[in-house]
């Protein structure tokens, strides 16, 4: 546990003192307290119970201060919390290979209904958006938390020539942070963006001015997660562990997954050839630059229990969380029950 204002902790050096205090009171009441003659009478009146319950109200009172300085301190610890304001980008890779038949009924249909289960199993209040890519990354659909939507856009992916793994997790990070006008075009072509672009002063391309971001640490940003699955390796596009450090940089975990064949062979369908071959090298050194997971998924079956393996680890995240409404609320409690025991055994407040 951590704290925000530990300099609020010193006021718990002033609890001791009221203990004190408190102390010196009832001495004080005893001095000036009426000598009876027969004690044992007034003891016997009194009840054995009295001598407890006129110290547990200041003792509860005692502790809620504690707890009203505990919470002033603001504390933090990392809590299992419902993931209320998750996204989830999924990077769905389009090439033509995955028309490939070694995963029934093809790679494609299987990876389409590998992800509607998926958005199945995930609570109803994390946000899914979709990424395509082949020779190039385009967002199909935005993050939204409407699943027909999202059925609807995964029901329409356009198969294209080309595998741009790098681009489509940029593409990700576009749409998780729209504030900083990252752009995928400048960085898959460069300087030939730039033409035909006004210039400024120094004779270069007019741009607007981006959004300075420092890195955070790999994985420490768990509003959002980008699943990226592929059957092949990068054959234009961003470079991969470059997209991948980016993702790193911004704290966001890619579980990447990977569909086909490890050793590469060539396959036919319908008439074309084509030659197949996963990097999976590529994909677990994406994983382990962000803090995420690969996994291997060769057959349908496989990716549907890869697919419910994350949707179960979407849905609940260890958060660093503030617990001061906790303690300001267990210390209201704790002098409410003071107040209300002072009252209900001795007819007084205290």
């Amino acid at each position: 546990m951590s704290f925000l204002w530990p300099q609020t902790l010193w006021l718990l050096f002033a609890l001791p003192l009221l203990v004190l205090a408190y102390v010196w009171l009832l001495r004080r009441r005893k001095v000036r307290t009426l000598r009876f003659s027969n004690l044992s009478t007034v003891r016997q009146a009194m009840g054995g119970g009295i001598h407890w319950r006129r110290h547990l109200p200041p003792a509860l009172l005692l502790m809620s201060m504690a707890a009203l300085v505990l919470a002033a301190s603001r504390p933090m610890a990392r809590i299992a919390l419902p993931s209320d304001h998750a996204t989830i980008m999924l990077a769905i890779d389009v090439s033509l290979s995955m028309r490939a038949n070694d995963v029934k009924p093809n790679r494609m249909v299987a990876a389409q209904e590998a992800a509607k289960a998926f958005l199945q199993e995930l609570p109803k209040n994390v946000r899914v958006g979709i990424v395509t890519f082949a020779g190039s990354a385009q967002l199909v659909q935005p993050a939204t938390l409407n699943r027909e939507d999202l059925v609807a856009a995964i029901d329409k992916f356009q198969m294209q020539t080309g595998t741009a793994v790098g681009s489509g997790i940029v593409a990700s990070l576009a749409e998780l942070f729209p504030e900083e006008g990252i752009d995928l075009g400048e960085m898959t072509f460069g300087e030939r963006r730039q033409r035909g672009k006004p210039l400024d002063a120094t004779g270069k391309a007019d741009q607007p001015p981006k959004k300075e971001v420092a890195p955070v640490a790999p994985g420490s940003y768990t509003s959002a997660a980008i699943i990226l699955l592929t059957d092949g390796r990068r054959t234009t596009g961003v470079d991969t562990q470059q997209a991948a450090k980016m993702a790193a940089d911004h704290g966001v975990k890619v579980y990447a997954v990977g569909l086909g064949t490890v050793d590469g062979e060539v396959a036919s369908s319908e008439g074309w050839s084509m030659y197949l071959r996963l990097d999976e090298p590529s994909l677990k050194a994406v994983a382990a630059t962000t803090q995420g997971e690969y996994f291997y998924a060769g057959t349908a079956e496989n990716l549907r229990t890869v697919y419910e393996h994350l949707s179960t680890r979407m849905r609940v995240e260890a958060r660093e969380t503030e617990l001061s409404g906790l303690l300001a609320l267990a210390a209201a409690l704790l002098a409410v029950v003071a107040a209300a025991l002072s009252l209900w055994w001795f007819n007084r407040t205290l």
